[in-house]
């Protein structure tokens, strides 16, 4: 069993400082907030980065280069089809993508008996992708993530391939996915409080 104990606090406690600071630059999502506030007010766990899930366009020179893509319009929360198109509407160059993505939380944990104790709740609370990112001496993570996701290609260099009928039925799913992950994250937020 990985024991962590006395570099785990130190690890925690960087961790929180960096979580404080990121609060006052508002750089966590709002909805997430209370969740990662449970989490690591527990002994055994502290949160390294969250999402708490998004919609957004995005323009890629080409399919997987996110390192020179550019956001045209990125919400954590549902969108209506009138911003899903003024982002659409700025799109000159490179691919045009619209993407939905799940929550996603890194969890350092005390032992793998905790990191287990928490992927199995989160497993439980529908994150299905979740699962134990990394094991050493230096850290033990575990990675809460959801099955919400779409990958839609719209148009490349200015054009678009697709209607805006069809832009309004994507829109309308990416929402009801966005809903359905934000609906986990409270039901991982009552579990834990719950202190199952």
């Amino acid at each position: 069993m990985f024991l962590f104990t006395k570099n785990f606090d130190e690890q925690k406690a960087r961790a929180m400082a960096g979580l404080r600071k990121a609060l006052e630059e508002g750089k966590v999502d709002e909805d997430i907030i209370p969740l990662l506030e449970k989490i690591n007010s527990l002994e055994n766990y502290f949160t390294t980065s969250s999402c708490s899930g998004r919609i957004s366009i995005m323009e890629m020179p080409e399919f997987g280069d996110k390192v020179n893509a550019e956001w045209l319009g990125k919400w954590h929360r549902e969108v209506t089809l009138e911003e899903v198109l003024d982002a659409i509407g700025m799109h000159s160059k490179g691919q045009l993508w619209f993407l939905v993505r799940s929550p996603i939380i890194h969890v350092s944990a005390r032992t793998m008996e905790d990191a287990v104790r928490i992927l199995n709740l989160a497993i439980n609370c529908g994150f299905k992708y979740s699962n134990i990112k990394s094991i050493s001496h230096k850290k033990l993570l575990v990675e809460i993530r959801s099955t919400e996701r779409m990958d839609v290609p719209l148009g490349e260099n200015g054009e678009l391939w697709v209607s805006r009928e069809y832009i309004e039925k994507i829109v309308a799913i990416a929402n009801a996915q966005l809903r359905r992950a934000k609906g986990k994250l409270k039901k991982l937020e009552e579990e834990i409080n719950s202190g199952r």
